[in-house]
């Protein structure tokens, strides 16, 4: 019994132990992303909130990527060294700059430190909004995503995901 017990724990330490839950008042999961948060409207940063952080976290991450873009993911904001103490963000938090102080936001692949919402060249494309929480808080001199990315690797302790979905409505 023990060696089960500790098995099992074993195995769920090696995996994120928490889950945050990633909610938005803009979309629900799963269902379509409102125009007004993507090129083809204002390209507003939806409202996000999130919830069961744990309490050794020490900062979070927030990503939007979308994993069906033509030349792999495409990631359309990433913003890091976000306090654990926030529990969301308001519509337009990038735009308007209204993000907490100490949070910064990376180069997405729009080369923009900025929000820059979904704009599929066609087709019905998936967006994950994910959370992260970190044990650390991130001392970065650049704002390339593939090295924040690196540097996460061992301090993710607890993550969230929230789905939405877009096709383009231009003609």
């Amino acid at each position: 019994y023990f060696l089960f017990v500790w098995c099992m724990a074993t195995i769920t330490a090696a995996q994120h132990t928490e889950e945050i839950l990633v909610r938005s008042d803009s979309f629900l999961n799963g269902d379509s992303i409102p125009v007004r948060f993507t090129c083809d409207g204002e390209d507003l940063s939806p409202q996000l909130s999130w919830s069961r952080v744990p309490g050794g976290a020490r900062s979070l991450v927030l990503s939007v990527e979308d994993p069906d873009a033509p030349r792999g993911t495409w990631n359309h904001w990433y913003v890091y060294n976000l306090p654990p103490s926030v529990n969301g963000l308001p519509v337009g938090a990038s735009n308007k700059r209204l993000l907490p102080a100490g949070s910064v936001e990376a180069l997405n692949d729009f080369k923009k430190q900025m929000y820059g919402g979904p704009c599929p060249p066609s087709g019905r494309h998936r967006y994950i909004f994910r959370v992260r929480a970190l044990d650390t808080v991130l001392d970065l001199t650049t704002f390339d995503r593939a090295d924040i990315e690196r540097r996460l690797q061992g301090h993710v302790i607890a993550e969230g995901k929230l789905l939405g979905l877009y096709g383009p409505r231009r003609h």
